[in-house]
């Protein structure tokens, strides 16, 4: 009974705030990982778009997950920087369509 008793409590515990830490982490890292193949050289155009979608779609579901915890003032700033890759993103599909 102690054992189910203590992996309950846990799962109750951790929960909410665990699984949005684990997202906010997680989509920090796509974002990481979407801006170094951003900055790769041999890029086309449709790689660069699909870049592009990619980094705002992750951009605004970190900025959801930071709307959801407005007690954190460490998170917005987060957000404030996935929104300015997204536009730096947009801006670099932008061109190599116009060009």
């Amino acid at each position: 009974m102690g054992i189910g008793w203590a992996g309950c409590a846990k799962h109750v515990d951790t929960r909410v705030a665990g699984n949005d830490d684990a997202a906010i982490d997680g989509a920090t890292a796509r974002l990481d990982e979407l801006r170094a193949r951003e900055q790769q050289d041999d890029l086309d155009c449709a790689e660069q778009c699909d870049v592009s979608t990619k980094t705002c779609a992750t951009a605004e579901q970190l900025c959801g997950l930071v709307d959801r915890n407005t007690d954190r003032d460490d998170l917005p700033p987060r957000c404030a920087q996935a929104r300015e890759q997204c536009a730096g993103a947009g801006d670099g599909c932008a061109r190599c369509q116009g060009g």
